[in-house]
């Protein structure tokens, strides 16, 4: 189509093209129609026209291509019957020579008569002129021609003779032949005889030219069908082009490019279904079109409407106005009909009567749709900095050249701002490039009280200056940098107060140079309206940032601030809050009495203040729960209660707490570690030789949710050298990770070499964790270790009151070994006050047990559940000192009770002056002297 249009019109200006009419391709034919086909002929034939040049030079290379294609062919034809010769040659002369009795034949009386039969028939069969047989001395025993047996030849038979097969071209009785010659060996490896096989070469040419006639007749068929090919191609060329000589077409091209790109009208060209043929360069620039954007419908171009439906129409037009994006366009429609096939050819002009018009209502969208897209490009994210910085990359290029922002420190910090204002911090600047006269991020702005900036923050409106050159308060302002800027060309300025809700925050400045126009006053009411929505967002990251801040601040103080010493363990934890800000995971590492120690892991669903402070009061609840040594389930009932009476108190919050907790308490001197969880993930288990499990926990439902029933515990017995890995949810789970993967990958990242608890936490979270998980994470790993048994001593205790006194001098025995002489007596005082208690008030069995380990723990068991109370006896008691003393000379001291009765624990410094020293040594002796203690 768009040939036929393109050539319709080089016919309109050719001097050949006759009458119009006449040489229409749609138009019918002259009368004598066949008599057109000469014509056409002579056309194609003649180098006059393109199509001519074409087919001439198109056959001439299929010419040259079929006659090299011959003589390679001839050529290696030749080439190939000649080798073939000589692999012919030697294989049958080899096979001869290879052949079972052909040595014996040799040494035979009558040699020719047993060889020359053979040798016959294996020339015929291996398709050779002949086998020859010669003695080493040139002696002919077989051969093609009769008349040479017995006759002796000369021949260069010395490369076989000495054991080397060959094959030669060379001048024999039969004429130029391929000759190959193999030696014939004996059993022992001796040259005995030779065997020659030729091949004439006449033979092997006669081979060659029985070919040719298929050649030279394949090639003639090939150079037939190409031309037809050719001239079918050609004839194609020659329709298309109408005949035009390279003239013609070259003036016709030069007319369609400067069509396509000199005239500043739009060109489009619609074929008959609607498609788009072409587009020159203007009407591109008019209506916006793609790239690929001919040969697609019109319709499919993303155009609008009130264009897109007359321009695919088809009607005729003239001087339409229509809208195309922010332009109002002319145009005219007419049908390409009859000087080509059925389609439109389209002009556009961008009419000059209404285009200030249109400029101003250009401007004015515009500045709409730039206060649009502020609204939905500022404040994205709750970030002072990172909105400051979004309000000046929405207003450059599009409004200013170059936009800087000032905000106060306090305003930075999430404060409220101070009244008076004196000075800002430079926090964004967008525009400009590399080193810049302008104050860098981060440097502090000063302002006097004559500057444009005093006088906007002083009138509480935007301040313009239109021309920096001639103004002198700004230069006054400016005095180390404005030649500087004024060299950059930067010519206008507009400083805006940054205000909300009536607080100052900061100022805006909106910068023009090089070839923008300078600011005017309808500049300055809009750049007031985008300062004022940009505001907002600014104001609402400030109190954004200072929540955040509380919440953090709540947060870490509720978290432990660092590890209590105790031997029991080798501890390292990790924290991660999460993107969404603070949450309510926590740890802890509680150290209980008998050097045993808690390890505690929980979660509060949520995040925000309110997450922060549920997590500090069940974390609270958990350490003064664990003061009343309580097994793990007990624990976390009584955790459980609190979150239901949490849930119930309605002026606190009117929700449900969602919250999981896994308590371990790990015995160094049993090995033992016992568990329980509400609702949470189970630990993880690495033994000593870098294999992890996950052992397998009793459910439990979430704190809160329990509705009083019991917790079930976990015990397991682990050797020295095991890590437990504590963790919460947030390092397993993902929104792109499902549970089961997320404990896979635990797996891995938990497994290998023994390493340190530190290195451990390091590697998880390194192999887990992105940069800002989307959930907060803690992590706990302990590293077990053993009470050495050494340090461990036990007695059984008979229900007698003499059994005191032998017990205490074997405490004292091995308290000596310790080496702990410092604190012997008040450990025998401590140990008979608790015994004596003990068999005066409990049941049986009695048990003393001594750990030696940062301290010393003196613990004395009894079958009986009932518990002391520490109280100061009267004078006139006779009893009710003996826990007075434990209380005086112990650093602590308590009741744990277990499964068959109680046990009542005292701790003690190694030396004796870490001893408290509430009371003199004497007056205790004496308030707690009982005869029966004796």
């Amino acid at each position: 189509m768009l040939g036929s249009a393109m050539s319709s019109s080089a016919r309109a200006r050719s001097p050949r093209s006759g009458h119009r009419p006449e040489r229409q391709e749609h138009a019918p034919p002259p009368e004598g129609g066949a008599a057109r086909r000469p014509q056409r002929l002579s056309s194609l034939l003649s180098a006059r026209s393109v199509a001519g040049e074409v087919f001439l030079l198109q056959l001439a290379v299929v010419v040259l291509l079929v006659a090299a294609a011959v003589v390679a062919l001839v050529v290696q034809a030749r080439s190939s019957a000649m080798l073939d010769a000589r692999h012919r040659t030697l294989a049958a002369a080899g096979t001869f020579a290879e052949s079972p009795g052909i040595v014996a034949a040799v040494r035979s009386p009558h040699p020719s008569a047993v060889l020359q039969p053979s040798a016959q028939a294996a020339a015929k069969i291996a398709g050779v002129d002949g086998i020859n047989v010669y003695t080493l001395d040139g002696v002919t025993l077989a051969h093609s021609d009769l008349r040479q047996i017995g006759k002796r030849v000369v021949g260069p038979f010395s490369k076989a003779a000495a054991g080397t097969s060959f094959t030669e071209t060379f001048a024999g009785s039969l004429g130029q032949s391929v000759v190959s010659v193999v030696p014939v060996k004996d059993d022992d490896g001796k040259v005995i005889a030779v065997v020659s096989s030729p091949v004439t070469v006449q033979n092997v040419q006669s081979m060659v030219n029985g070919q040719l006639p298929v050649v030279l007749g394949t090639a003639a068929g090939v150079l037939a069908l190409s031309a037809g090919g050719t001239a079918l191609v050609s004839r194609r060329l020659l329709r298309r082009t109408h005949g035009l000589g390279p003239a013609e077409m070259t003036s016709m091209y030069e007319h369609h490019d400067a069509v396509l790109h000199a005239v500043r009208e739009g060109v489009l060209i619609i074929g008959g279904g609607g498609r788009l043929l072409l587009a020159n360069d203007e009407a591109r620039r008019l209506l916006d079109l793609p790239a690929d954007a001919e040969g697609r419908p019109v319709t499919d171009l993303g155009l609008e409407e009130g264009i897109a439906d007359p321009i695919a129409s088809g009607r005729s037009a003239t001087d339409e106005l229509h809208m195309a994006a922010d332009r109002l366009l002319a145009v005219n429609i007419r049908p390409t009909a009859p000087y080509g096939k059925a389609g439109t050819v389209v002009t556009l002009r961008d009419t000059t009567e209404l285009r200030a018009l249109a400029g101003r209502a250009e401007v004015a969208r515009e500045r709409l749709k730039l206060l649009y897209d502020a609204g939905v490009q500022v404040g994205t994210t709750l970030n002072v900095e990172r909105t400051a910085e979004e309000l000046a990359e929405v207003a450059v290029p599009r409004f200013a050249d170059v936009v800087t922002v000032d905000l106060l420190d306090p305003v930075l910090r999430g404060e409220e701002p101070p009244e008076v204002v004196t000075e800002m911090r430079r926090t964004a600047v967008v525009g400009l490039r590399g080193d810049h006269p302008l104050s860098p991020v981060g440097e502090v702005i000063r302002f006097g009280p004559t500057g444009p900036m005093a006088a906007g923050l002083a009138g509480g409106r935007a301040v313009l200056e239109a021309d920096l050159r001639a103004s002198h308060r700004w230069r006054a302002q400016h005095q180390a940098n404005a030649a500087q800027i004024l060299d950059r060309g930067i010519h206008s300025l507009i400083v805006v107060p940054l205000r909300a809700r009536g607080v100052v925050l900061g100022m805006v400045g909106y910068w023009r140079g090089q070839d923008s126009p300078p600011f005017d006053g309808e500049d300055v009411s809009f750049v007031e309206e985008l300062t004022a929505r940009a505001a907002l967002s600014v104001d609402n990251a400030r109190r954004y940032t200072r929540e955040h801040d509380m919440a953090v601040t709540l947060q870490r103080s509720l978290l432990p601030r660092g590890v209590p010493e105790q031997s029991a363990v080798e501890v390292a934890h990790r924290y991660l809050a999460a993107q969404a800000g603070v949450g309510g995971d926590w740890f802890d590492v509680i150290p209980l009495p008998g050097t045993r120690v808690a390890l505690v892991v929980g979660d509060v669903v949520g995040h925000g203040l309110y997450a922060a402070a549920t997590m500090g009061r069940l974390r609270t609840a958990v350490y003064n729960f664990s003061t009343l040594d309580l097994p793990p389930d007990e624990l976390l009932s009584h955790l459980d209660e609190l979150v239901t009476h949490i849930d119930t108190d309605e002026q606190e919050w009117q929700g449900i707490t969602g919250a999981t907790c896994l308590c371990a308490i790990y015995d160094p001197v049993s090995g033992q570690v016992t568990a329980a969880s509400a609702g949470h993930p189970g630990p993880a288990l690495v033994g000593p030789d870098g294999s992890v499990s996950f052992p397998e926990m009793p459910v439990s439902p979430p704190l809160g949710l329990g509705a009083g029933l019991p917790m079930e515990t976990m015990a397991l017995t682990l050797p020295e050298g095991s890590r437990l890995a504590l963790f919460t949810d947030g390092l397993i789970e993902s929104r792109d990770r499902d549970p089961d993967a997320g404990l896979a990958a635990l797996r891995a990242a938990l497994s290998g070499p023994a390493r340190t608890p530190d290195e451990t936490c390091t590697a998880v979270i390194e192999a887990m964790l992105p940069s800002r998980p989307s959930d907060d994470v803690a992590l706990l790993v302990a590293r077990t270790r053993l009470l050495d048994p050494e340090r461990i001593a036990e007695w059984d205790v008979e229900p007698d009151p003499a059994a005191v006194s032998p017990v205490r001098n074997a405490c004292a025995r091995r308290l000596a070994e310790w080496g702990l002489e410092d604190i012997s007596f008040t450990t025998e005082l401590i140990l008979s006050e608790l015994l004596t208690n003990a068999i005066r008030y409990g049941t049986e069995p009695i048990r003393v047990r001594l750990l030696y380990d940062r301290c010393l723990v003196c613990e004395v068991s009894d079958g009986s559940s009932t518990s002391p109370h520490l109280r100061r006896a009267a004078d006139t008691d006779e009893g009710g000192r003996g826990l007075f003393l434990v209380a005086q000379f112990a650093e602590r001291w308590g009741t744990r009770y277990t499964a068959r009765g109680k046990i009542i624990w005292s701790e003690q410094g190694l030396h004796a002056g870490d001893a408290p020293a509430s009371m003199d040594l004497g007056e205790a002796l004496l308030a707690g002297w009982d005869d029966e203690g004796l």
